[in-house]
């Protein structure tokens, strides 16, 4: 044999046992990995509100009724104007009568009153404070005789928002990985492996429940449990795959 064909056959051998040096190492690598999680949570304070305030009167003369239900209504706006809120931030919603002896409302009990006069004003606002003190002051409107439908809306009803979450979460992210990567470690000096590169992440979910509700759970992407909450909770999982290797 000579010697440059000598020469090629040992190349071509010591390259086929570094690529399968190198593809055993790979496969015992990818069998031994960790999958860790990185748990963080910060509570916020709500900047929106939202209260839709409905009022109705029911009587048999509908004049009479809907001038009760326009003072209603001026009685309200005084109200929320005490209460610091501005007028831009309020929005009068349509005046809505329902006439009870009509065909569509009609059956074997007749109703008390024939007509039904209803309206609502959607209070929207940054003045979260205002709102919540607002609310735990709406007896006076009671005492006044003004009727709220708690079905629409009335006393309670208020949804509290937290708008902000675009400028927190790259800082939760970056926690939430970097406390990850300190479960991975925990792990691997237990085992007696060390930490290598990622194998797979997940980001997680962000999801905002009230601060009340604490919890450990991972939560959806959901809203609705916080709505009613001035103070929230914000978390997010992060699931991270680390290769280990000895």
């Amino acid at each position: 044999m000579s010697v440059p064909a000598a020469a090629v056959i040992a190349a071509g051998l010591i390259v086929g046992g570094w690529l399968l040096g190198s593809e055993i190492k790979a496969t015992r690598l990818s069998d031994r990995y960790v999958t860790v999680k990185g748990l963080v949570e910060r509570t916020v304070k709500s900047d929106l509100a939202i209260w839709p305030i409905s009022f109705k009167e029911a009587g048999d003369d509908l004049a009479s009724v809907y001038g009760k239900t326009e003072s209603n209504k001026q009685a309200i706006l005084q109200f929320l104007e005490q209460q610091g809120i501005q007028q831009s931030e309020m929005e009068l919603g349509v005046v809505r009568v329902v006439d009870t002896q009509a065909n569509e409302y009609g059956g074997g009990n007749r109703a008390p009153h024939r007509y039904i006069v209803e309206q609502q004003i959607t209070v929207t606002t940054g003045r979260v404070d205002q709102i919540a003190g607002a609310v735990q002051k709406t007896m006076l409107l009671v005492q006044k005789g003004i009727v709220l439908d708690s079905s629409r809306g009335g006393a309670g009803g208020v949804t509290y928002k937290f708008t902000g979450l675009n400028a927190i979460k790259p800082d939760m992210i970056t926690e939430a990985t970097r406390n990850a990567r300190a479960a991975a470690d925990r792990f691997a000096r237990d085992s007696g492996s060390k930490v290598a590169s990622i194998r797979q992440a997940n980001q997680g979910v962000f999801s905002i429940v009230a601060a009340s509700a604490g919890g450990t759970n991972e939560a959806p992407d959901y809203q609705s449990p916080a709505d009613s909450s001035l103070m929230k909770t914000v978390r997010v999982v992060t699931t991270v795959e680390y290769y280990l290797e000895r």
